[in-house]
Parts: C-alpha cells; sequence; structure tokens
C-alpha cells in the first residue's frame, strides 16, 4: 500500500497546483502574461492576466517596484488564496518577479519619419492578441545598441479586402550583429475599435528571415477585450538575454 502511495503522490502534487484549487503552495509559482494596474503608484496592486482573471499583490518580493498603470509584464507569482465573487478579483498573491514588456501604441507613419521607424529584418517567435494586445515575440541578433520597435499604420498604402492593414518595424539602430537577444513587445489595439462592432480583422505585415519568402502576413480577428489567442503552447519565461529596444 504504502508503495501505491508514492506512486500516487507525484499526480496528487501536480494536480493540486491548478489556479481553481484551494491547495496552494508557497513552493509553487505561475508566469504569465498581465496588465498591471497601478493608478495609485503603489507597491501593491491588482494585475490583469488576459483570461481577465484579476489578482492583488498581497505581498511582494520587490519591496519597492512601483509600475506604471497599464504597463505590460510577464509576472511571477504565487497563489496565497481564493477571493469570494463579491470581492470583484480572484486571487491575493505573492508578487515573485516581473519583466517588464515594452508597451506601446500604434504608430501612424508620416514622410518624416519614415527613415526613423526603419524597415530590417527580424525573426518572429510568436504573435498573438491577448485581451486589447497584439503580443510579438521576437529575436534578434545586435549587440549594445537600442533598437526600435512600432507596429505601424501606413496611410500612403491603400488595400481592399476591407481588414486594417499594419506593419511590425524594426530598426536596429546600425548594431552589430553579434549576439541573439529575445524581445517581448505588447502593443495596445483600442485604437482600432469601432463603434457598432464587437470586432474588426486585422493583419500583421513583417518582414522576417525565412527561407525563400522575407516578408510575411499574420491574419486575425480582434475580439474586443477577448481572451488569449496564443498561436504556440510555448511557456513563456522571464529572459535572462532582454533586448534592448524601445
Amino acid at each position: 500500500m504504502k508503495k501505491l502511495f508514492l506512486l500516487l503522490l507525484p499526480f496528487l502534487l501536480l494536480t493540486s497546483c491548478d489556479k481553481d484549487d484551494d491547495n496552494y503552495s508557497l513552493d509553487h509559482y505561475w508566469v504569465d502574461i498581465a496588465t498591471l494596474n497601478n493608478p495609485d503608484n503603489s507597491s501593491f496592486f491588482f494585475f490583469t492576466l488576459d483570461d481577465s482573471t484579476r489578482l492583488w499583490t498581497a505581498a511582494s518580493a520587490l519591496k519597492y517596484y512601483r509600475p506604471k498603470d497599464g504597463q505590460r509584464a510577464i509576472v511571477n507569482y504565487t497563489i496565497l488564496n481564493d477571493k469570494p465573487a463579491s470581492s470583484g478579483y480572484n486571487h491575493d498573491v505573492k508578487l515573485n518577479d516581473v519583466y517588464e514588456v515594452l508597451t506601446k501604441n500604434i504608430f501612424n507613419l508620416t514622410p518624416a519619419t519614415a527613415d526613423s521607424i526603419g524597415n530590417d529584418y527580424i525573426t518572429i517567435e510568436d504573435i498573438w492578441i491577448g485581451s486589447n494586445f497584439l503580443n510579438v515575440e521576437f529575436v534578434y541578433q545586435g549587440g549594445h545598441k537600442i533598437h526600435y520597435i512600432n507596429l505601424v499604420s501606413d496611410n500612403s498604402k491603400t488595400y481592399t479586402d476591407g481588414k486594417i492593414h499594419l506593419e511590425f518595424r524594426h530598426n536596429s539602430n546600425g548594431d552589430y550583429p553579434s549576439i541573439y537577444r529575445w524581445g517581448m513587445v505588447s502593443f495596445n489595439l483600442k485604437s482600432l475599435q469601432v463603434a457598432g462592432k464587437n470586432a474588426v480583422d486585422i493583419v500583421i505585415h513583417t518582414k522576417e528571415f525565412s527561407t525563400g519568402n522575407s516578408n510575411r502576413t499574420y491574419n486575425f480577428t480582434y475580439k474586443y477585450g477577448a481572451s488569449s489567442s496564443r498561436s504556440v503552447n510555448r511557456t513563456i519565461k522571464i529572459p535572462l538575454n532582454p533586448a534592448l529596444m524601445r
């Protein structure tokens, strides 16, 4: 009987770590993408996952961390307890670590800004919509210069398919390609919302390092405020060699 218990124990430990379970352990943690909600510039704040789960930082390992309101981040946290529906949020958590994700609005391209935006090659690891954000994981080769990342609306180009066309742009700033750097950026899509609709179709144009065809397009239906539509089931971790970007 003891042998049977030992065989079952790992399975019980794994299944007890579900977010809907009341049996939480301080040794277990989750890593998720979230929007940080901090209008009061406090070291204790709410953050919202892309599936609308709302969490309160009741404890924090980052004593002096005060993020700006609306900042996107990869958040490492431990669930302390569940909250009743009447509380307005789902869990109290301990904040273990944070990697702030570059958070930007859509850039409206003009002839005067065309050169500074750049159009250098990049490698897209994953691209998806979560909540009201287009999220892009990417890799580039560089050294120690700042790279510029933007999502561009170019009104000088016309399309007849009724979709919103945007361009993911990378300016390497003349950086020497010595090492690989990982980056992530979140673009706020709320400016694309059309009154009377609950969704719009968008096309993202990219210029990527790839065999045979460097120009790629990604098609999405942006459903306002909907949960994540991540295309690849791959774990995101807080990076050890992050991109230098703006």
